[in-house]
């Protein structure tokens, strides 16, 4: 059944104004269908960690991030129990650089600030006053707003498919390319080739990416980093730490402070 705020934006036409926000967090409400929107959508995890799938890949956006899905991009949106969740809708009219693919962006203090102020603002405020001085601040803000890399290409290959499905089911596992390819009936030199051409990165670094995007939304409920390392597959927890580190730009400790 539908949210009150999916209702509210399914009874809409256009939006109330180019920029349009709640004025509350929504707790969790795991979408397990594929939807879209006519607008921007810009969704940011106040707490929790926040995850979109579409047919390219999975966005996972843990707190200070956040996801842009351009208009008309099916999606699905999933975060764990306490994830609370705000969100921005935009026409893109409104925008100057118009997001083709989503993305995951940093939310820097400036950032949360100005939505959490904008959330304060009438629905349909005056866009002559310093309400909508402040939309356009925004706005800006929310346009450059760096990328993070936070997303795991997803292949349209079949047999890949077949692959990631299971890998990301259990990103422990210690399958190799060549075992994959006796189970699918190919070449290792076939499979090796594809990975690259579907989702930009090498079989190895597809799962090293899987894995440590796995492993934020369990960092993020305090469980330890030995428990995190096993559960994603790493035999020690100074491998994981080291491939965290070299990934991310900071240790797992590091990157949920704040």
């Amino acid at each position: 059944m539908p949210s009150s705020l999916e209702q509210r934006l399914n009874d809409l036409k256009q939006l109330p104004r180019p920029l349009y926000g709640q004025t509350e967090a929504l707790p969790n409400v795991v979408l397990g269908y594929r939807h879209s929107h006519p607008w921007v959508q810009f969704s940011y995890a106040i707490s929790g960690v926040l995850e979109v799938q579409t047919a390219q890949g999975r966005f996972i956006a843990p707190p200070q991030r956040a996801v842009w899905i351009p208009a008309g991009i099916k999606h699905r949106v999933q975060c764990s129990a306490h994830t609370q969740i705000r969100s921005l809708y935009i026409d893109n009219q409104a925008l100057t650089v118009v997001p083709n693919n989503c993305r995951v962006v940093e939310v820097s203090p400036l950032l949360k600030e100005l939505i959490r102020a904008f959330g304060e603002l009438p629905v349909e405020y005056d866009q002559s006053s310093a309400a909508g001085r402040l939309a356009a601040v925004l706005l800006d803000q929310l346009t450059h707003a760096p990328d993070m890399g936070l997303m795991l290409p997803l292949p349209a290959d079949k047999r890949l498919q077949k692959i990631v499905a299971q890998l990301q089911k259990h990103p422990d596992a210690t399958d190799t390319l060549n075992q994959w390819a006796q189970r699918l009936h190919i070449s290792e030199k076939t499979l090796s080739r594809l990975f690259p051409q579907q989702t930009g990165l090498t079989f190895r670094l597809w799962r090293q990416r899987l894995r440590l995007l796995n492993a934020l939304p369990l960092l993020e409920q305090k469980q330890s980093v030995t428990e995190v390392a096993l559960a994603c597959g790493y035999e020690s927890t100074s491998a994981f730490i080291a491939a965290f580190s070299q990934h991310f730009g900071s240790t797992p400790g590091e990157f949920f402070k704040g």
